[in-house]
């Protein structure tokens, strides 16, 4: 690890020489939470102070982290003082997170001693180490400057209290044929304002460090996704007079059982970018490209865990709880798909609604999805292979692409899209490579791309209106509400 210097150009010692005189924070034996355990933690007077702490804190940092004004240096203090006590007091209950929590005491001290300068938790954040540690019911407590995705784009200082989601199932998956190390699956116990909102997600590479690191974990709030997904997927299917299959039915009742899907679904989505005959990267980090590529790489693995659920629903050697898990998978897929990705955020550059969009139009096109005197029914039994062939159609062009330029790439990746979804009538690339600036560099390409180039059917634009206050509603959702024992902080 680099050796830094502090703002007077003075060697920092290492966080973990700085704090080896802090005795509130000792070694302790490792412990097992229960959910209870968990819950409680959110009423404690260390989580309270720590959290309104933490809170107030945010009202004085600006975009990156920073305190600018010298004015408001000692009230930060102050908080942070309040801070580390809160980390402190609840360290004992989290003995697998020590080191780290011993170093973000320490990176909360040296970010005080700098005057709140951009703040720099590379330390604690390396120490941090969830990954390690997939234990159902385990808790942790994440506390870094960071942004939150589909929150926040402020580093600002976040605190989080969760619970790790590893049911047996998921192990004896995760150990056999759908290995992912770095995945970590979460639920929500409490949170400050950077995640009372739509995200689902906890990334490391949001959080404000000098150098990046090599990122080692990745962690998704199950609870939350099941959560909105069932509050969205029973809104859309009384407003579309969908008659749900019974099993697809009982996820609308059973929290726990639908978090636990969305964890299977993640699995085998996460481990699913890197793997396949791909565009040597997919995402081609840091170049600018239509965004439906992003939608055809989002939803390529989305089909793959449908394909692979599919595959489970009918191996004889999985376990019943894989099995049983593997046809709620499916449901998901489809209906959070159709009914939430299609319809939610902007229509500026929307890659994952453009996904909805695409696969409700296969679907009907393959007549599988039938909207027939205002009612909407699915044939299921015919759904997996028509389902599948989708996905073997973005297989097909992605293996094809190792072969071609890269805006034949682009083109051959429009022309399948188009060939189902729509384009909007003022679009330049309906109207084919011959109106294209195909001479120049492909950002000349990309900037023909329309925001909403492939608009919303009138069947979603009808959909989308009544369903829109239920969609924003689902903002800084939980599963709380819905968990047995469970105190409803954040309930919906």
């Amino acid at each position: 690890m680099n050796t830094a210097l502090d703002t007077q150009g003075t060697p920092r010692t290492s966080a973990k020489s700085a704090i080896q005189h802090n005795t509130a924070i000792q070694h302790s034996p490792a412990i097992q939470h229960s959910s209870q355990d968990n819950d409680a933690l959110a009423l404690s007077p260390a989580w309270l102070s720590l959290k309104a702490a933490a809170t107030a804190l945010q009202q004085l940092q600006v975009k990156d982290g920073s305190v600018p004004v010298a004015g408001d240096h000692a009230a930060a203090r102050t908080h942070v003082a309040a801070i580390t006590a809160g980390i402190a007091e609840l360290a004992p209950n989290f003995p697998h997170d020590g080191e780290y929590l011993r170093l973000l005491v320490a990176d909360f001290q040296h970010w005080a001693a700098g005057d709140f300068a951009v703040p720099d938790f590379l330390d604690s954040l390396l120490a941090f180490a969830p990954q390690e540690h997939r234990v159902n019911g385990l808790g942790h407590l994440v506390l870094f400057p960071m942004y939150t995705q589909n929150g926040s784009t402020n580093r600002f200082v976040e605190a989080v209290l969760v619970e790790v989601i590893w049911p047996e199932f998921i192990g004896e998956l995760e150990a056999g044929d759908y290995s992912n190390k770095l995945f970590v699956p979460l639920r929500f116990i409490d949170f400050t304002p950077g995640y009372d909102t739509n995200s689902a997600v906890l990334f490391p590479e949001s959080v404000a460090v000098r150098e990046t690191p090599t990122f080692t974990w990745g962690a998704i709030f199950q609870d939350r996704e099941a959560a909105r997904f069932r509050r969205v997927l029973r809104a859309a299917a009384e407003v579309t007079s969908l008659e749900l299959p019974a099993d697809a039915a009982e996820l609308l009742d059973n929290q726990a059982l639908a978090q636990e899907t969305f964890v299977m679904w993640d699995l085998i989505h996460d481990r699913t970018h890197m793997r396949g005959d791909l565009p040597f990267d997919p995402f081609m980090i840091k170049q600018r490209m239509p965004f439906f590529l992003y939608s055809l790489e989002e939803l390529r693995c989305d089909l793959t865990a449908f394909r692979e659920s599919v595959r489970i629903e009918h191996d004889e050697n999985a376990s019943e709880d894989a099995r049983r898990q593997a046809k709620l998978v499916q449901y998901a897929v489809i209906f959070d798909r159709i009914f939430r990705f299609a319809i939610t955020g902007s229509r500026v550059r929307n890659y994952d609604g453009l996904g909805g969009q695409l696969l409700f139009a296969w679907m009907h096109q393959h007549h599988v999805l039938h909207w027939t005197d205002t009612k909407l029914a699915i044939d299921w039994e015919s759904v997996p292979d028509v389902v599948i062939a989708l996905g073997a159609q973005i297989e097909e062009l992605y293996w094809r692409s190792i072969d071609r330029p890269k805006t034949a790439h682009w083109l051959a990746a429009y022309e399948l899209i188009s060939a189902t979804v729509t384009p909007n009538p003022a679009s330049v690339w309906a109207k084919g490579p011959d109106a294209l600036p195909l001479d120049g560099a492909p950002r000349g390409l990309t900037d023909q791309v329309l925001d909403d180039e492939f608009p919303l059917s009138m069947f979603y634009e009808a959909l989308e209106k009544k369903m829109r206050p239920v969609i924003d509603s689902t903002s800084g959702i939980t599963g709380a509400s819905d968990m047995s024992g469970t105190n409803a902080a954040h309930a919906a």
